[in-house]
């Protein structure tokens, strides 16, 4: 995930997450091979990032040029649709509010997202200039709805970041496209119950595991374990 960010104090770059369920999975299991989740922080690229961070007396240096856009926009816009919604970003960016905190319907944000406002992307506000960079990257994730679920055993713990809400196909293609094109069921068990358990092998005979179909969805924090056939 790529965190754009204004007047703030965080580290330009790449940094690994600290993560406290990866590293207790990676304590437990002992892999050959650890694979946990990089943030990359980037000064002020706002049309490359997933999520902006940007500290509180920024703010108005984000939303001027919405504002610019909008109201250029509107006043050409003819469509009573269009200048209902625009004007409802209008009011809501003059309420000095990003773009991406303004309920809209499908047809409403596919009229918003032509004009491409730059505080449409997920927009985290802040109060102090010093975050604490692991701290911006738990908010970041969920102004984003983002989620992580992860693959653990002895050869490799693997921290996964997908949309909240995903299904078992998507993971299992978020990691390879093997696994979503020959899916057969998602085996998934809680952290917490995997923690009480040996391995996985443990929690399926407690019966602390479950078998998902292709559509269901995945809870937040999950391990999960694909069958496959190709």
């Amino acid at each position: 995930m790529k965190i754009a960010y204004t007047g703030l104090n965080l580290p330009a770059g790449k940094m690994k997450y600290h993560d406290e369920i990866f590293v207790n999975l990676a304590n437990k299991f002992r892999p050959a091979k650890l694979s946990p989740y990089y943030f990359e922080f980037l000064p002020d690229a706002y049309h490359t990032a997933d999520v902006i961070a940007i500290a509180q007396d920024h703010l108005l240096d984000l939303l001027i040029p919405d504002i610019d856009k909008v109201e250029a926009r509107l006043s050409r816009s003819e469509d009573p649709s269009e200048k209902h919604v625009l004007e409802k970003c209008l009011e809501q960016l003059q309420s000095e509010r990003p773009v991406c905190d303004l309920a809209l319907d499908e047809d409403e944000y596919a009229i918003v997202n032509a004009l491409q406002p730059i505080s449409l992307t997920p927009t985290l506000i802040l109060d102090t200039t010093t975050p604490d960079p692991n701290m911006v990257c738990r908010a970041a994730m969920e102004k984003a709805g983002i989620m992580f679920f992860y693959t653990a055993g002895k050869q490799e713990v693997h921290a996964w970041l997908v949309e909240k809400g995903s299904s078992a196909v998507t993971c299992a293609g978020k990691i390879h496209t093997d696994l979503a094109r020959g899916f057969i069921k998602a085996e998934i068990v809680s952290y917490e119950d995997l923690m009480n358990a040996h391995s996985m092998q443990d929690a399926r005979s407690k019966g602390l595991t479950r078998l998902l179909d292709r559509d269901e969805l995945i809870p937040e924090n999950t391990i999960l374990e694909i069958r496959f056939n190709i």
